[in-house]
């Protein structure tokens, strides 16, 4: 089973659990030190565990409360696995709490924070009369994922009632891509860039040009048509620059394509001599490419693939299977008074009004 998730222009109909089981249970005050993946930010457990659910390979996470006390690590979110799925050990300790991946489940992040800051990753600002505008602002934007308001108390009283919208990548994007012998990559056809307009976009390349300076930000595309759906999925990219990773430097520039049905045929394209090294979920034995691609389409947590040909007398070829986290991910998470933060409610089935909205007080 799985469950069909919008994030932004992204949609997926993903499975939310590696275990064929659903471990709901908070293990409040109880640690499973050790075997970290990563750390990230969440501002509250619940977060953490959709993020450790997103993940290709974690099982299981602690995430450092508000309550802590040892030292700053508030809001860390460590992802963890082990080769049992179950951790080493479990010790307790005050101001975390622990718990697992889940099986798939409403991905609503209705929760509000109050005294809570998304810090970074603003991309346009405006004022509204209380929080639930500002989250109304932020859910009838597909650019913002996430929001920062300023209630009436806040000092300064210069960006009082002041709404900050947020984003973070919806669209997948390959961790590493370089140039590799023998190697066939590609993306999930299950994978749609979502637009709410029927007009199909015109898409506009400038072969063999560079636009040099001015650049937003560096991302790893595995093709121009790529770095095209990332630039779109942008708010504040109005151009970008695609440098192949083969050691030409063939630059291709372009425009994105908004407010209308973006060309997805490039996630059926395929990169031979290209890796997607890393974030792999797992590898199954296959006979050749195309089989490797329909087993990522056809697997609901496969977002992008590549399959190893062998160059030595075998008869099978290793085909692994990819993914990275896309749901809404503050880069930090801090305490400040007086200001509440929140996420979009588009993936909510309720109503958008406050009866969907629950509040955490730190």
């Amino acid at each position: 089973t799985c469950t069909n998730v919008v994030w932004g222009f992204f949609s997926l109909c993903v499975s939310l659990s590696i275990s064929a089981e659903c471990v709901r249970e908070l293990l409040e005050n109880v640690d499973f030190p050790g075997t970290d993946l990563t750390q990230l930010y969440s501002p509250d457990v619940n977060h953490c565990q959709l993020l450790c659910t997103q993940h290709p390979s974690c099982l299981f996470f602690t995430f450092i409360r508000a309550d802590w006390t040892r030292d700053n690590r508030h809001f860390y979110c460590y992802l963890k696995s082990t080769p049992s799925g179950q951790p080493n050990v479990q010790k307790p300790l005050l101001g975390v709490t622990s718990g697992y991946s889940l099986k798939p489940c409403d991905p609503c992040l209705s929760q509000v924070y109050e005294n809570v800051d998304f810090y970074g990753a603003d991309y346009q600002t405006l004022f509204t009369v209380s929080y639930e505008e500002c989250q109304r602002a932020c859910t009838n934007d597909p650019s913002c994922q996430f929001f920062t308001f300023f209630n009436g108390i806040f000092t300064p009283e210069k960006i009082r009632y002041k709404c900050h919208l947020k984003f973070s990548w919806t669209v997948p994007r390959t961790p590493i891509v370089e140039a590799k012998p023998g190697v066939v990559s590609g993306f999930s056809h299950s994978l749609q860039i979502m637009t709410n307009s029927d007009t199909v976009c015109q898409a506009r390349f400038f072969p063999n040009t560079d636009i040099p300076g001015n650049d937003l930000e560096k991302v790893l595309a595995g093709s121009a048509e790529h770095c095209l759906s990332l630039c779109s999925a942008h708010p504040r990219c109005t151009y970008f620059s695609y440098v192949t990773s083969d050691g030409r430097y063939v630059f291709t520039s372009g425009i994105p394509s908004r407010f209308c049905q973006q060309d997805n045929s490039w996630l059926k394209d395929t990169h031979d001599g290209v890796d997607f090294r890393g974030s792999d979920i797992r590898y199954v034995m296959l006979d050749d490419p195309e089989t490797c691609q329909t087993t990522c389409s056809q697997d609901s947590n496969c977002q992008f693939y590549t399959y190893i040909l062998c160059l030595i007398l075998c008869p099978r070829r290793r085909c692994y299977l990819k993914r990275v986290i896309t749901m809404p991910a503050p880069p930090k998470v801090t305490k400040l008074a007086n200001v509440v933060s929140g996420f979009s409610l588009r993936n909510c089935k309720t109503d958008l009004g406050t009866d969907a909205i629950t509040h955490t007080n730190v």
